[in-house]
């Protein structure tokens, strides 16, 4: 069983949903915007995808210079962050039995199917 955190209006988003599907794959899909993950949660998906916080925050969006949010803020505080404006959660977040990984690039889901 597998599973996206998916956003339908992002090209990557849906380029991930395709790739899976054409392995045969038909993943359980969560529009994070609407159902965002817990903390813990969050915390949990991002250890597993080897990555540090800062590592799955997309630190293009508009609220990420706003909130003032750095390279050098604490892990912690960027969960907060990523909880309370769930459009800085990089994406996609796509889980199998094999792990974690948020494919930028897409060649990123091989290591996971």
């Amino acid at each position: 069983m597998s599973t996206i955190y998916h956003n339908p209006q992002c090209s990557t988003s849906r380029k991930a949903l395709a790739a899976m599907r054409e392995r045969g794959d038909e993943p359980t899909i969560i529009r994070y915007l609407d159902t965002p993950p817990t903390k813990d949660e969050l915390r949990t998906l991002i250890a597993r995808a080897g990555l540090s916080a800062h590592g799955a925050i997309r630190t293009k969006e508009t609220q990420y210079k706003e909130l003032g949010l750095t390279p050098e803020t604490p892990d912690e505080e960027l969960l907060d962050a990523m909880v309370a404006h769930p459009r800085l959660i990089e994406r996609p977040i796509v889980v199998t039995d094999k792990g974690v990984r948020i494919p930028r690039p897409i060649e990123l889901l091989d290591e996971i199917y």
